[in-house]
């Protein structure tokens, strides 16, 4: 007996709902549009699956149902106008820090020397090299398993400028020394640093994130603590400074870039009123 699409993806949203999936529904049909290769929007016409097909979006959603997230799933998140390959190893990129990107790009013009400091998968700074025409782009990412995932992406990624990427932790007292020739000539640096505290409980999904990119001491401010006197010594000649942070610490990350330096420091919320990201400049 055959199954219309609609009603294999309506039985599979109670399945993921039952075991507390959030956004039971829209997986149920992202996935069911892997299964098919189709677009998620032609589900309602799409043919009837095969018994081939079937059996693909059973184990679909069995591995959603087990909590494993939707883009480990898929091997892919997708990011503005990126598709970002990701998966065990890698951060997962989200959709709120859209709203740093987006601020960001709107900060440098044609040519400028970005640095993305942790930049894990690369979606902030890759954002960026696509969208900031003939900028000059560093990501600086000290984990193997995620530097994978980073010069996968470098090398699928669209941009009309240069991406380089540097394998260091932003910790090492050495890095300013081979940063040595972009210190006070850059005009942007972002960042998406772990922020987590350490012990905070996190949902299914969030925990499956490798523990190095979401955890940052007692407070979560430990990466920041680190980074913020790299940022300012980047940015001596002038230019702005991006940082995401835990909603609880929106005011400690923004004495961390003031006590750097960094003049006009302001704290952002997302679009559900939650602290996400501080930013200031830093006067030439």
């Amino acid at each position: 007996m055959t199954a219309r699409p609609t009603h294999l993806a309506a039985a599979a949203a109670a399945r993921l709902a039952e075991t507390g999936v959030p956004s039971a529904r829209v997986d149920a049909e992202i996935l069911l549009a892997e299964a098919l290769g189709i677009d998620r929007g032609r589900i309602p016409v799409a043919d009837d699956p095969t018994a081939a097909q079937r059996d693909a979006y059973e184990a679909l959603i069995a591995r959603r149902a087990a909590r494993e997230p939707l883009q480990h799933i898929l091997g892919r998140a997708y990011f503005g106008p990126l598709t970002l390959a990701v998966g065990p190893g890698v951060f997962v990129p989200r959709p709120e820090t859209e709203l740093l990107a987006v601020w960001a790009a709107r900060q440098v013009h044609h040519g400028a020397a970005i640095v993305d400091l942790c930049a894990g998968s690369g979606a902030l700074g890759l954002y960026l090299a696509a969208t900031v025409p003939e900028s000059r782009v560093v990501l600086v990412e000290r984990d193997p398993a995620a530097l994978d995932y980073l010069e996968r992406n470098v090398a699928a990624a669209t941009f009309a400028g240069t991406v380089t990427v540097v394998a260091a932790d932003v910790r090492d007292p050495d890095l300013p020394g081979r940063l040595t020739g972009l210190l006070g000539t850059v005009d942007l640096v972002v960042s998406n640093p772990p922020y987590v505290p350490d012990g905070a409980d996190l949902d299914r999904e969030a925990a499956a994130d490798p523990a190095a990119a979401l955890f940052s001491g007692a407070d979560g401010l430990d990466l920041i603590r680190a980074l913020a006197p790299l940022a300012a010594g980047l940015l001596a000649g002038g230019g702005a400074v991006g940082v995401e942070h835990d909603d609880g610490n929106g005011a400690g990350a923004a004495r961390l870039l003031a006590g750097a330096g960094f003049a006009g420091v302001e704290q952002h919320r997302d679009l559900a009123g939650r602290p996400r990201y501080v930013t200031g400049r830093m006067d030439a």
